[in-house]
């Protein structure tokens, strides 16, 4: 496993779709257990193949709980339901902040890393993160999304070595 190199605000990768994964061999499996280490070194809650610069679509989140840690192949959101307004950042905007408007529930439907078709029931800050890590794979950032004037710079913290 190895950290990869995060994509910033300006990188034009960032823009772009993401292509459909056609075969779940060991060099997608390296990209998600790389992406899911890189993940965990920014403590962030999601990353997209666009954000470590591989216009391919997979994402991984975990939420820090039991059983709450995916990487989904091909993800597409099916039914969305209800609506929550939810403070947001991104790790490749780092330190910045802002309200979105999400949706409240999700199903989404993918492929586990064993190419098997998994149907996903997201609610809360699971739906959240789906919604901003399968946007990433449109090339849709949460930037896009903030409701005006929301947007705020905070100070970092002290790194993490």
């Amino acid at each position: 496993m190895a950290i990869r190199n995060l994509r910033y605000d300006g990188d034009e990768i960032l823009r772009k779709r993401s292509r459909e994964i056609e075969v779940i061999d060991d060099k997608i499996k390296e990209l998600a257990e790389d992406m899911m280490e890189t993940m965990h070194k920014w403590d962030g809650l999601g990353l997209a193949g666009p954000q470590v610069g591989v216009l391919k679509r997979i994402i991984v989140i975990d939420l820090y709980e039991d059983d709450m840690q995916f990487t989904l192949i091909n993800p597409v959101i099916i039914k969305e339901k209800g609506v929550q307004n939810v403070e947001e950042g991104c790790l490749s905007f780092p330190n910045k902040f802002g309200k979105v408007e999400r949706p409240k529930e999700v199903v989404v439907e993918a492929l586990d890393l064993d190419g098997k078709k998994v149907k996903l029931k997201a609610k809360d800050l699971l739906a959240q993160a789906l919604c901003h890590e399968i946007d990433h794979l449109n090339g849709i950032l949460f930037t896009d999304k903030v409701e005006p004037g929301t947007l705020e710079v905070v100070k970092p913290k002290e790194e993490k070595k």
